[in-house]
């Protein structure tokens, strides 16, 4: 596992100095997974911005929807709280420099109360290290690492919107599923994002062409929660930003089209003891796995349908859960098995669970906070997951299945009483009102499908 960083802050500083770098951008994740702050002046960065002042953010960049409009019901930010701010204060661990953008810097921040320095609790990142915390006080340390998809266009994001989205040009005439020739083709744009990550300290192991036209995966090394969730972040950032440089797009959409294979993010975790030994492992026991994997497993399966919506967050998540599609629709566990919600894949150390609900528009540090909250629930109440499941995951008629709508989803995580103890009353509130209003904004809109269906023959 690597723990590689680009830049340690007293290296920041020297590059500051000599002018290697002018620009630092402080930024955090916001409830939708996107990189969100400011750019500050270097010089300034060194003298107060690091210096114990961070920057000062307002409030409703962690209650809004995905256009930044600020939507009601919130507990934690409102019109009639006054929308007031909250500091952005730099974590020293997550300097990167950004090579792609010219002698820019990038640093993640944890967001703090304005007036006590207390961390806000509802903000991404608090919430997945509470995770963390929760699994070390079991005496676990935890390891995740996903598979993030994306499709790559011919036409820039400027054309893609001046066009309304229609007609766009995948990168690729047909499925590219491990297909060198045409991965070689698009190698312009995915070797220069390989390249990139890797010289801004996020280590890649692979790239492949998936299984739609223009569709691609980037694997990075595993490692903890919250390091994962910032390279993830970085990463989907960064193949926006580099592919818009070369006068192309991405789209992390789960399902940008009917026809073309949804985009996943499959999650793949295990846990250790404090000495680093996995505690998943075991070849003496059926199927390689102790006790604690079963019962974790059992708890991520238990879970599953619940925490729906750190898998799911999106309308248009729930089109990509469909039969013979890639994307699971059954939340049931096999071996190796991909037509499941979850597999257990790996050997020795390396013995871990795969959950395949998740798409590649979630939240990863809300997704990573749902898979270990379901897996130390699952361990604590000793939850066993029964056989794996022999066959078509697709075909099981009496397996219990992912939530068909975020309507549904709502539902579970509204009467979750796992959720609401695992994260506490004022996050379990705060992702349920960003579903909720998700869902209200879709149907104030008129869809094309509506009036091509009904408009004449109604």
């Amino acid at each position: 596992m690597s723990e590689r960083r680009s830049v340690s802050a007293e290296e920041l500083a020297e590059q500051i100095n000599v002018g290697e770098i002018d620009t630092v951008l402080v930024a955090f994740p916001d409830l939708q997974g996107r990189l969100i702050g400011k750019r500050t002046n270097a010089r300034f960065y060194l003298e107060h911005v690091a210096n114990g002042e961070g920057t000062e953010n307002c409030n409703y960049l962690i209650a809004t929807d995905m256009e930044n409009v600020p939507v009601p019901g919130y507990r934690f930010a409102s019109y009639d709280l006054g929308y007031g701010d909250m500091v952005a204060m730099p974590d020293e661990d997550t300097i990167r420099v950004t090579p792609w953008l010219p002698k820019t810097a990038l640093v993640l921040a944890d967001l703090l109360d304005v007036d006590t320095r207390a961390p806000i609790e509802v903000s991404p990142r608090q919430i997945l290290r509470r995770q963390e915390e929760a699994a070390g006080a079991m005496g676990f340390t935890s390891h995740v690492a996903s598979e993030i998809e994306f499709y790559l266009f011919h036409d820039s994001l400027e054309e893609a919107w001046a066009k309304g989205f229609r007609d766009l040009r995948p990168h690729a005439p047909y499925y590219e599923d491990y297909h060198i020739l045409q991965t070689s083709k698009d190698e312009y744009v995915i070797g220069d994002l390989r390249r990139h990550l890797e010289d801004a300290g996020v280590p890649v192991e692979f790239s492949k062409g998936e299984a739609g036209r223009g569709q691609h995966e980037i694997n990075l090394e595993y490692t903890t929660p919250v390091e994962m969730a910032d390279r993830n972040l970085v990463y989907k950032n960064a193949a926006k930003e580099i592919a818009h440089l070369h006068g192309r797009s991405v789209t992390f959409m789960a399902k940008w089209n009917w026809d073309d294979t949804g985009s996943s993010c499959h999650v793949h975790s295990s846990l250790c003891d404090a000495t680093g030994t996995s505690v998943m492992a075991d070849h003496h026991a059926e199927h390689g796995m102790t006790d604690t994997f079963r019962w974790y497993l059992g708890g991520l399966l238990a879970t599953a349908r619940e925490m729906s919506l750190l898998f799911a967050p999106t309308i248009n998540s729930y089109k990509r859960f469909q039969p013979g599609s890639w994307a699971p629709t059954a939340v049931a566990w096999g071996v190796d098995n991909r037509t499941l919600g979850f597999r257990k894949v790996g050997h020795g150390e390396a013995t871990r669970v795969e959950c395949r609900i998740p798409g590649s528009d979630a939240n990863s540090y809300l997704a990573f906070a749902a898979t270990l909250a379901g897996g130390l629930h699952g361990i604590r109440n000793k939850i066993d997951p029964g056989a794996p499941y022999l066959g078509n995951g697709y075909e099981g008629d009496d397996l219990p299945r992912v939530p068909a709508s975020i309507v549904e989803a709502i539902d579970l995580w509204r009467s979750s009483e796992v959720a609401r103890e695992a994260f506490g009353d004022q996050v379990h509130h705060h992702i349920l009102n960003m579903a909720e209003q998700e869902w209200l904004e879709s149907n104030r809109c008129v869809t094309d499908w509506e009036l091509r269906r009904y408009f004449e023959r109604i």
